[in-house]
């Protein structure tokens, strides 16, 4: 991302945004409601054009790459996802195969094998309409992670997730957050916009930190998780400590 900007009218949604993720690595998003972070998300989504700066991704700008190349290495998990008809909970998951030409065995293996670490498997054979809101989340999860599972001749994979915990509870929060590091152990790129700091401290290689559109902050938690600063963009005060089992940043208010 360089100097990327997006207005609606003359209000600045976004502004001068610098970052460069490099593969593998995990970059959470937080910030206020209204900070930026839904439309940094539909613009690294590409489903909005940035006003000001660019976007490049493997080396080319993200405008010269074709629907079907992306798809093939990059997930998208938007907050919500509008699916009203009764498909299978393994169908839906098996849809995030379809740019791949990876052939039914592989793809039914790679299904398997998602379903699994996403804790979904007991839903093999639901309606997806008939589960509950984090249930749905983690099936999304499942799909998203499917697309992106095995890496091909594009270039690195990113996966993008907006606010995927909102739906989950503690257990599921954590066992989600540590997917995801785990995922960027298999060479895929994360960035992931959290609500919940100690969250992003937790499992972020670094932090963006939001604020009326602009980031005022960015570096690992140890340096983003600060009481001034979260003071400043919250308006919550707040005591920041190491955590006594991780040894990340622990934000207690």
């Amino acid at each position: 991302m360089e100097s990327l900007g997006y207005s609606v009218g003359k209000r600045e949604l976004l502004r001068d945004i610098h970052m460069q993720i490099s593969n593998g690595e995990c970059v959470a998003v937080v910030g206020p409601n209204g900070a930026g972070k839904s439309t940094l998300f539909r613009l690294l989504s590409g489903e909005w054009a940035p006003h000001s700066g660019h976007i490049l991704f493997n080396g080319a700008p993200l405008r010269q790459w074709s629907l079907d190349q992306l798809a093939r290495v990059r997930s998208v998990m938007p907050q919500s996802s509008s699916l009203s008809f009764p498909f299978l909970v393994r169908d839906v998951i098996m849809m995030g195969r379809m740019p791949h030409d990876s052939g039914r065995a592989q793809d039914e293996a790679i299904v398997d094998e998602v379903m699994e670490v996403c804790d979904v498997q007991r839903l093999a054979h639901r309606h997806y309409t008939d589960l509950s809101g984090g249930e749905r989340q983690r099936v999304q999860l499942a799909r998203v992670l499917a697309q992106i599972w095995q890496p091909v001749d594009l270039g690195q994979r990113l996966l993008l997730l907006d606010e995927p915990t909102s739906a989950l509870d503690l257990s599921h929060q954590l066992d989600l957050m540590q997917l995801v590091r785990d995922v960027c152990g298999k060479a895929v790129t994360v960035l992931v916009i959290v609500h919940d700091l100690n969250l992003a401290a937790r499992f972020a290689d670094r932090v963006m930190m939001l604020h009326n559109g602009a980031a005022v902050a960015l570096g690992t938690p140890q340096e983003v998780m600060r009481p001034d600063l979260i003071e400043c963009v919250f308006n919550v005060k707040t005591q920041v400590i190491e955590h006594p089992l991780y040894g990340c940043p622990l934000v207690v208010s």
